[in-house]
């Protein structure tokens, strides 16, 4: 849809000049043709960039006429963007990092005061999946580090911010931990799977010799298919949840039991409202310390919920029995 509103005015304002002097084909001096104006809007605000153009005028120079621009514009925007590289990075750990919906994505960025549609939040969102899928091809840097470390052993997973989105597949080395391949599919079939294995493979300087994952079956058949020879192992954190999930479902149902009671916290905090007395501030702090208990779900199975929720119950049943004391008595 066309913009229905005028273009706020731009509170921000920068002069960009090239660094490069000389034509880099020829090596003759390049002059400042003429000046070109953008607009862009950052986590900082609405910016406008005047940029200086400069152009080679050696008639038998291969880059004739060619503009060069600044520098300095590519660390601000990707070409022909209206918005700036902070807010698609943005955009991306909310997406990613704290998974926020394309709603709530745009609202947040109103928030910080940034005109914004659904639409062009999902663009973006497309923009950062592009800029994560770094190819090992154009990367001399971890070109370098694989062939130094002479193996790699790759980590495949995929993650789904919120059901029916796309899934964005990240592939990494568990060696150096550097991310090798990040792309976003619409499905986890084994053979798109196995074009993102292939494309590793293929960059690889060194051979994958392992690779580990959460043990999918599509994930298992796209190895057989791309890394024949690869050992194929299933994460720890995966294995030792499987390992625990007895033990899991006996927590839960523990966990179920005590919350059952203490369920009559919401009847003691009826009781002191409207109070500001010392007595009513205690026992709304213990009400409290109840609900933040029973809201701690832990991370299992390292961190038992109904384990830990135990642990705290009782602490704060301690507690009262000091107070208790302290007062003379001590309940049955």
């Amino acid at each position: 849809m066309a913009r229905r509103t005028p273009r706020p005015q731009p509170t921000l304002f920068q002069d960009l000049q090239p660094l490069r002097c000389n034509c880099p084909a020829c090596g003759n001096k390049m002059w400042t043709d003429y000046t070109n104006r953008r607009t862009i809007a950052t986590l900082d605000g609405l910016t406008r960039l005047q940029l200086s153009i400069r152009r080679c005028h050696q008639q038998t120079c291969d880059a004739f006429l060619r503009p060069y621009r600044p520098e300095a514009e590519g660390r601000l925007a990707l070409p022909h963007h209206e918005f700036g590289l902070d807010v698609i990075a943005l955009i991306g750990q909310l997406r990613y990092a704290e998974h926020r919906s394309v709603p709530e994505i745009r609202a947040g960025l109103q928030g910080r005061g940034l005109a914004v549609a659904e639409r062009t939040v999902t663009n973006l969102l497309d923009r950062y999946d592009e800029l994560l899928a770094v190819a090992l091809s154009d990367d001399r840097r971890l070109q370098r580090l694989l062939a130094a470390q002479g193996q790699v052993i790759l980590a495949i997973d995929g993650l789904q911010p919120d059901v029916g989105h796309e899934v964005l597949w990240v592939l990494r080395d568990c060696i150096s931990g550097e991310i090798l391949l990040a792309k976003s599919l619409l499905s986890a079939r084994n053979q798109e799977l196995a074009q993102l294995l292939t494309r590793v493979h293929d960059a690889c300087p060194v051979p994958i010799v392992a690779v580990v994952s959460d043990g999918q079956h599509s994930i298992r058949k796209a190895v057989d298919q791309a890394l024949p020879e690869a050992a194929h192992q299933l994460c720890h954190f995966h294995y030792l949840r499987e390992a625990a999930r007895p033990l899991f479902e006996a927590d839960r149902h523990a966990k179920k039991e005590l919350k059952k009671r203490v369920r009559g916290v919401r009847k003691i905090e009826r009781a002191v409202e409207g109070r500001s007395d010392a007595e009513a501030e205690v026992v709304r702090g213990y009400c409290s310390a109840v609900r933040s208990a029973l809201t701690d779900d832990g991370r299992p199975p390292l961190d038992a919920s109904g384990l830990k929720l135990h642990q705290r119950l009782q602490a704060i049943a301690d507690s009262l029995d000091r107070v208790q004391e302290k007062r003379g008595y001590r309940a049955s």
